[in-house]
């Protein structure tokens, strides 16, 4: 494996006591600000055309004469279409570069979103959803990769965390855009105007980002694909951030599908452009994410997942109330420690991996998007059961699972710290 594949410098120095200036880029040097620009909105790109169905379920299940369970498909093919897809393009990114995989992913991504506003029945609809999202499967996995390779090893959070930022704000905007614009001239053209919104960004996006410095090609090769994905496999530490990643997409996917249903519906009737400006608490998540780095280095990796986790919890736990402000303040602690969570896990899993970087992503984003279509399907029949509550039952049982597995790694590193000190 090359220096540059592993995010370290290249060097030849004849004088091993001299260390040679680090040229990744960070906070404030050359480049950074570019940097975090272009994958802020490739992040926003991302999460508004993945979820550009989500906010018109309601609206969908309508016009197709379908119940929430088979509207939510819009969502699960989508979020399922990436997570089958993550993989194979990080091995195009390996093989072709990152930048030219994640500028080639939103593009297609963009056409179809064309084609979507389209579509003649639901089963269409839901193909071309699953297409937006395997197109979409050569961002975040590659934006990953790319950061873990271009910034310092100290500034690598926060900048994962501004990409994760992007994802919220891409995940806000769109569901607001679609529900005005739906609540005026339907769900057709609520999507379309998210298609011209991604198309901006992916055009800015392809300006900004600089070109790679320490990005080395490699070879497509199946076989050391497998012995990649395998090693990362067996390491204890990547399976448990890969689980804490799917369980918290469970949660989030579970609530924010179903949401729309239950604000909509006696008690609240709410109309649809006010449901979708109800999604404004992703502004939350911007924040949360992008501050991160700095609850890490008080809590420590662990202890901000604890905390991103009884966050989340607390959120469901209010979100069951009667009164909309009660159920308003619930969606935005589950929204923060979502979005905490995610920034945390994810970061971890491109520190912890130093060979493979782009697999490593891959398989957390993999494991991610997984978690989102299984909370989206699973939350739909949950709500269609049991109502809200069976929906937030569906969350604290994934909220429990992120609880176990963190105190799994807790009691690993008590023993590892016992090994060591013996």
């Amino acid at each position: 494996m090359s220096p540059a594949s592993t995010g370290a410098s290249a060097v030849v120095d004849a004088a091993p006591s001299v260390s040679p200036p680090d040229s990744r880029m960070a906070p404030g040097g050359p480049g950074y600000r570019r940097m975090s620009l272009a994958l802020f909105l490739a992040g926003v790109a991302t999460f508004a055309l993945l979820y550009s169905t989500q906010a018109l379920l309601p609206l969908i299940s309508g016009d197709f004469g379908v119940a929430a369970g088979e509207a939510s498909w819009t969502v699960a093919a989508a979020t399922g279409g990436l997570a089958l897809f993550v993989l194979p393009m990080s091995a195009l990114s390996e093989r072709y570069g990152r930048r030219t995989v994640m500028t080639a992913s939103l593009a297609v991504a963009v056409t179809v979103g064309v084609l979507v506003p389209l579509a003649p029945s639901l089963g269409a609809l839901v193909v071309l959803r699953a297409v937006q999202g395997a197109a979409l499967a050569g961002l975040p996995a590659s934006a990953t990769a790319y950061l873990a390779e271009e910034v310092r090893p100290r500034a690598l959070v926060t900048a994962i965390g501004l990409f994760v930022a992007g994802n919220s704000v891409g995940g806000m905007s769109g569901r607001v855009i679609t529900g005005w614009v739906a609540q005026e001239w339907g769900w057709r053209a609520a999507v379309a105007a998210i298609g011209v919104l991604a198309v901006g960004c992916a055009v800015a996006f392809r300006l900004l980002l600089p070109a790679p410095r320490h990005f080395t090609p490699g070879y497509l090769r199946p076989g050391d694909l497998v012995r990649t994905v395998r090693g990362h496999l067996s390491d204890p530490l990547l399976r448990r951030l890969y689980a804490i990643g799917a369980l918290f997409m469970t949660v989030f996917g579970g609530v924010y599908t179903v949401i729309g249903y239950r604000l909509t519906e006696a008690p609240f009737s709410l109309p649809q452009g006010v449901v979708g400006s109800v999604f404004l608490v992703y502004l939350v998540g911007t924040v949360s994410a992008s501050t991160a780095g700095r609850l890490v280095g008080r809590l420590g990796r662990r202890g901000s997942l604890y905390l991103a986790g009884g966050t989340t919890a607390a959120g469901l736990l209010l979100s069951l109330a009667g009164s909309l402000a009660l159920v308003l303040l619930g969606l935005v602690l589950i929204t923060a420690g979502f979005f905490a969570g995610h920034a945390v896990a994810s970061s971890a899993v491109g520190r912890t991996a130093t060979t493979g970087r782009a697999q490593a992503a891959a398989l957390y984003q993999s494991a991610y998007y997984i978690g989102s279509s299984a909370g989206s399907t699973v939350g739909a029949l949950a709500f269609h059961t049991g109502g809200w509550a069976g929906t937030v039952g569906v969350g604290l049982l994934a909220v429990l699972g992120v609880v176990a597995i963190t105190l799994l790694g807790t009691r690993a590193a008590r023993r590892e710290a016992v090994v060591a000190t013996a």
